[in-house]
């Protein structure tokens, strides 16, 4: 079979047989174990905070006031207040994110965490700033406040001192 056809027909492969494919060729060559490390740890850390910035905004941008309308008020429950559906929303959408940056730290990638956490920070800076959605209007103050929050849970993973320096006087320029 020709190389092409062959590179051709791993392309074609789902994620779960490129994974099982990968398993097997890592089980039988310790070489290859070693370099597929190295590209994980590679791939792993290559967070852009730009592209993170992006998303998080985006992401917060696309909620809306009739999705929260339809989780407030009376429910099976009792009744849930629509300024807290809508701080419930707000969680929602940015908990991925904060879960990634919390992965980046478990997996000992401590640039990718930073990266994460400038990302979202500024992505709910832009949020704050710059959304003129009726959805906004019922989350004034959750952007400043998640950035605080954004940052201790990222020093929960013990960043190194100069990191912490960095996020810190970042989040403090937009103060002053």
């Amino acid at each position: 079979m020709s190389r092409q056809k062959m590179k051709g027909f791993l392309q074609g492969l789902s994620d779960n047989e490129a994974s099982r494919v990968l398993r097997v060729l890592l089980a039988g060559d310790p070489d290859l174990l070693s370099k597929a490390y190295d590209i994980a740890l590679e791939v792993a850390g290559d967070v852009d905070a730009d592209r993170i910035m992006d998303d998080v905004y985006y992401e917060l941008e696309s909620l809306d006031v009739d999705t929260m309308s339809g989780r407030s008020g009376r429910t099976s429950y009792g009744y849930v207040d629509p300024a807290d559906a809508s701080w419930e929303m707000f969680e929602e959408a940015l908990n991925p994110f904060i879960q990634e940056m919390k992965t980046s730290q478990q997996r000992a990638l401590p640039a990718a965490a930073k990266a994460y956490c400038i990302g979202i920070i500024r992505g709910l800076r832009r949020y704050g700033e710059d959304s003129i959605s009726e959805f906004s209007d019922w989350v004034t103050d959750a952007p400043d406040e998640y950035i605080d929050i954004v940052v201790e849970e990222w020093k929960k993973g013990n960043p190194p001192s100069e990191d912490v320096d960095e996020v810190t006087d970042i989040v403090k320029g937009w103060r002053s």
